[in-house]
């Protein structure tokens, strides 16, 4: 995982279009077995205690690949980093170690942040229609759900993601705000 003292972290949900930390490299990268789905519950940054908004987390599933976007720190800024990134992921999150694919066929490791379905934000499946009502009407500390998945969407397009999951989202909520 550590070249020259350096870490890299993975993204697959907002770290993709707003990391908030220096970084020296950033790689698209994927992560096999797991898929990217909005079944995260948020009282802290998209929603509140009384009407949690959704954010993403990744599930497993075999012969999935969740694309995002690794990011290479620099050594004397990992600490501060993750400082800020597990009050970031304070929500449910908890932090991993996993081996990621590169686009040339090489293979690095990383530390991603996943809420499991056993912590206490997990939402757990939900149907789509749902999802987008949820996440048109719920706002947090950190700005209305639904521009959390219009960035996210935005992102993944412009990494070249297929994600019907999420591009499912973004349709029915840009229809429910219109």
């Amino acid at each position: 995982m550590k070249s020259d003292d350096s870490v890299w972290v993975f993204g697959y949900g907002s770290l993709i279009w707003r990391p908030d930390f220096p970084y020296l490299e950033k790689r698209t990268a994927y992560l096999p077995g797991y898929e990217r789905r909005f079944w995260q519950g948020s009282h802290d940054h998209r929603g509140t205690p009384e009407a949690p908004g959704r954010v993403v987390t990744l599930i497993p599933s075999d012969g999935a690949r969740c694309i995002g976007t690794a990011y290479l720190l620099e050594a004397d800024t990992v600490h501060q980093t993750f400082e800020q990134l597990d009050f970031r992921e304070k929500n449910g999150y908890e932090r991993f170690e996993v081996k990621l694919d590169l686009e040339d066929g090489s293979a690095l490791a990383a530390l991603i942040y996943i809420a499991t379905e056993d912590n206490f934000a997990y939402a757990g499946e939900t149907p789509l229609h749902e999802l987008a009502e949820i996440i048109a009407r719920s706002s947090g500390p950190s700005g209305a759900n639904k521009d959390y998945l219009y960035e996210l969407a935005n992102a993944l397009r412009s990494i070249g993601a297929h994600d019907p999951h999420i591009y499912e989202l973004d349709a029915l909520v840009r229809a429910l705000d219109s």
